[in-house]
């Protein structure tokens, strides 16, 4: 997710705001497609022509593995595992990732892994992304993956203790919609961070 900059409000009108949208939402595309019936759940998934949910808006996630890059994925070369579709840029990636799947599998359902740091499951750009003890991590963009960087084996820990606890198997709307009101107690700011990685890159030089 972009590293997390939420203005604060007043909790009690916003929780029962979030309460109302938690039953009325789930129905629509965005929570079909983030919320597969299968046991990846939530996943940052699109709805995108017939397939009601394609992870990280169809990269391929072998790419990352097996050619050290980013690459769309096309529906030409496609594979369902678990409710969700993959895809590839290759019928050669697509063979891999049938063999084993769970191997290619993005952390944290594809979610920006900073902001399951903090028990949020929201963003994940396919474009930032890192591999780190043979598994893929993907960030909501340079500024949230600088903010993991600053402590690596720390945000590891947050976000696994968090994804095995808390997020996984939820309602991705309502797990969001609860930890932007009810904040972990290490909560950071957007501009906390920023000023974090700033003073980091400044002791370096």
């Amino acid at each position: 997710m972009p590293v997390l900059a939420i203005r604060s409000i007043r909790q009690a009108p916003l929780v029962a705001i979030l309460v109302v949208a938690a039953t009325v939402l789930p129905g629509c595309t965005a929570m079909t497609a983030q919320n597969p019936s299968g046991s990846l759940r939530p996943v940052n998934a699109v709805a995108d022509g017939a397939d009601a949910r394609v992870m990280l808006k169809g990269a391929d996630v072998v790419a990352y593995f097996a050619q050290g890059r980013y690459a769309p994925g096309t529906p030409e070369f496609s594979s369902r595992y678990e409710d969700v579709t993959f895809r590839f840029a290759s019928a050669e990636n697509k063979a891999l990732f049938d063999a084993a799947p769970q191997r290619y599998l993005p952390q944290f359902g594809g979610y920006c892994a900073n902001g399951i740091a903090y028990a949020i499951p929201w963003g994940g750009d396919a474009d930032t992304w890192r591999i780190i003890d043979g598994k893929l991590y993907i960030f909501g963009g340079r500024a949230s993956l600088e903010a993991f960087e600053l402590d690596v084996p720390g945000n590891l820990k947050l976000a696994q203790d968090y994804w095995a606890s808390e997020v996984s198997g939820t309602n991705s709307f309502w797990q969001r919609s609860k930890r932007l009101v009810f904040r972990v107690a290490h909560y950071k700011s957007g501009e906390e961070l920023a000023r974090m990685v700033a003073q980091a890159k400044a002791a370096k030089r």
